[in-house]
């Protein structure tokens, strides 16, 4: 039995029929599990003393300035947004497997993009900043949204030719690094900020807005993940081997670039941490190896994008082997991750104002926080804790979520109302 399509693609896709309102259960453990880590993340930009607080400090995965445990609390959350975007493309061709015409996906794709771009912009930024006028603080949501829209206008052509569009600009879009966005002025500057290099946004001298998510890489992956759908359709043992072979050959390919390091990874920094940029440089091993896997996520570079789709879809199988309360706790969170995502933002950034104020801190810092983050960094040089407390917070941060987030996921499962689709 067929997947009802609309003509207009009847010849652009060949999928494997799904009953409408079956989900993938390993989709949602995937989504949940790198929505946890993601959580840890955001924990530790609040409650990390000194150095490991966003814009104060030094980078976590310099070998000369950070610890063993501080460099992989940060390189494992890596994993998360290529994640976010490779799935939302996935999802996207899963509900045409499930009937959905192409006008209705391409209109589906098109008004969430928006109402994410949106949200991202008013709810999520200002959840991050607590205090007017805020910074808009575009990341992953934002990535998704423009993916979405993108995606909403390639829905309309083939797969094959969709995957050639992912393919060649995850591959390719290293080759515009030479172009900066530092060179140009006025709405180039702008455009080539929002396209390709993100970056702050300033009018005169005041912050507006930092694009920490440019477009152009996360479209590549949106639709790699349009394309390759299919393969999640299949029956689970060919799915979960045709997926590990995916990883284990991206995993493969990230090793011959770094090895080698003749393209896919720039090195964009300069004196003295352009020393540190170099794997091949660095006299300890340990050092070597921290820099080998500190590939650029701002904008996801080829190398960054192998090595974090790499381990995800080579831990895929044993993902979908995982059973009892932790795979309940992941099913959960990953059936409703933009409510989760919300919801954690505002908490975590609420417990760290409390937990501060407990312990005698000065919270100014954490009201206005993404202006402070720019323009007063001092005022958040003497807040956070050891990295034992940011786990411990972050276990907490799960723990209060999670009977939200089993609330909503029974409500999503009992009704079909439109709206509950865009939350």
């Amino acid at each position: 039995m067929k997947a009802t399509t609309h003509p207009a693609s009847a010849r652009a896709h060949a999928a494997p029929t799904l009953t409408a309102g079956v989900r993938i259960s390993e989709i949602d453990l995937l989504r949940g599990l790198v929505i946890v880590l993601m959580a840890l993340d955001h924990v530790r930009d609040y409650m990390l003393g000194g150095a490991g607080m966003v814009g104060v400090g030094s980078n976590l995965l310099d070998p000369t300035t950070t610890t063993p445990a501080l460099y992989i609390t940060r390189w494992i959350t890596h994993l998360c947004a290529p994640t976010f975007v490779f799935l939302a493309g996935v999802s996207a061709y899963l509900q045409f497997a499930k009937g959905k015409t192409t006008p209705n996906l391409s209109r589906f794709l098109l008004t969430r993009g928006l109402w994410l771009i949106f949200l991202e912009a008013t709810v999520i930024s200002l959840g991050w900043s607590f205090g007017f006028p805020y910074v808009f603080f575009l990341q992953v949501i934002w990535a998704i949204g423009w993916s979405m829209l993108a995606l909403g206008v390639l829905v309309w052509l083939p797969r094959m030719a969709v995957l050639a569009i992912g393919i060649a600009i995850t591959l390719g879009h290293n080759l515009l690094d030479p172009i900066n966005a530092q060179q140009m002025t006025g709405l180039a500057q702008l455009g080539w900020t929002f396209l390709h290099d993100g970056g702050p946004i300033f009018v005169g001298q005041q912050p507006i807005g930092l694009i920490a998510y440019p477009m152009l890489p996360w479209v590549g992956i949106i639709c790699l993940g349009y394309s390759l759908g299919n393969v999640f359709a299949e029956a689970p043992e060919k799915r979960n081997r045709t997926i590990l072979l995916m990883g284990l050959a991206m995993l493969a390919a990230f090793l011959v670039l770094r090895l080698t390091m003749i393209y896919g990874d720039p090195a964009f920094a300069t004196g003295p941490e352009a020393v540190w940029r170099d794997w091949r440089e660095q006299q300890a091993l340990g050092a070597a190896i921290m820099v080998f896997f500190d590939v650029q996520k701002y904008p996801p570079s080829l190398q960054f994008t192998l090595v974090t789709l790499g381990i995800i879809f080579t831990i895929w199988p044993l993902l979908s082997r995982l059973r009892g309360p932790m795979a309940s706790v992941l099913n959960t969170f990953g059936a409703v991750p933009f409510f989760f995502y919300v919801l954690h933002i505002y908490l975590i950034h609420v417990l760290a104002i409390a937990v501060n104020a407990i312990a005698g801190n000065n919270v100014e810092g954490l009201f206005n926080y993404m202006i402070n983050v720019f323009m007063a960094p001092e005022k958040l040089q003497s807040l956070g804790f050891a990295l034992p407390w940011v786990y411990v917070t972050w276990l907490v941060v799960l723990a209060l979520l999670y009977p939200l987030c089993r609330y909503w996921q029974s409500l999503k499962a009992r009704r079909r109302d439109w709206w509950l689709s865009y939350l």
